[in-house]
């Protein structure tokens, strides 16, 4: 460098630099831009959406269940267990497809479960499943703003639904439910599709406590 010249230092340094900078630049943007992340941003790693990643019966159940097969970032944070990974996978499954209660009324508490409990993974995987059910993105946006108002909201909401987002609230916020809360859900849903309800909200509960707990990113 030449002492009193910076600009001419500056030119210099420039060339000396550019071949490095230019194979640098084109380096990253030949990586994929879909490539999986492989630490979360709690720092705990993900495990690799391979064989690697667990029992071959255990990875098969989670793919079933899985768009195209491809593991979700839930997955790969509880293959760290495959037991634990194993009994999740089991009672999701069974609350996502084999009980009673309206599917509206499951994504309405799980949706809802994920504004109260600032589980943006939580609402971002399931936002797809509420509009499969016949929700609409003014419904959508009315849950983001405030679960409560939407208790409120006749026009938007059906009184099951209204109902429901009453006790996924009281459920979450308070643990306890009021007797007027349940007196509500009661009238509208049999003994069958209450204990679903609420052992839905229950494990939606757990399910948003885990993602923000573990740092889940969203695929």
């Amino acid at each position: 460098m030449i002492p009193g010249r910076p600009a001419r230092n500056l030119a210099i340094l420039f060339v000396v630099l550019a071949p490095a900078l230019a194979v640098r630049a084109q380096s990253q943007a030949e990586q994929p831009k879909s490539a999986a992340k492989t630490v979360s941003r709690s720092g705990i790693p993900y495990l690799p959406d391979d064989d690697r990643a667990g029992p071959p019966d255990l990875l098969q159940a989670i793919r079933a269940r899985r768009p195209n097969g491809k593991l979700l970032n839930l997955d790969r944070m509880l293959l760290h267990s495959p037991s634990f990974a194993t009994a999740w996978n089991t009672m999701f499954g069974a609350i996502r497809n084999k009980l009673s209660l309206d599917a509206r009324l499951r994504e309405t508490a799980i949706m809802a479960i994920g504004v109260l409990n600032k589980a943006d993974y939580e609402w971002i995987q399931h936002e797809p499943e509420y509009l499969k059910t016949g929700g609409t993105k003014g419904q959508l946006a009315a849950l983001k703003q405030d679960i409560a108002g939407a208790e409120k909201d006749g026009k938007l909401f059906t009184e099951p639904e209204r109902a429901v987002l009453a006790l996924t609230r009281e459920m979450t916020r308070n643990i306890r439910v009021s007797p007027a809360t349940l007196k509500r859900v009661r009238s509208l849903l049999d003994d069958q599709q209450l204990i679903e309800l609420i052992g839905t909200i229950s494990g939606y509960n757990m399910v948003s406590r885990f993602a923000v707990a573990t740092g889940l990113e969203v695929e």
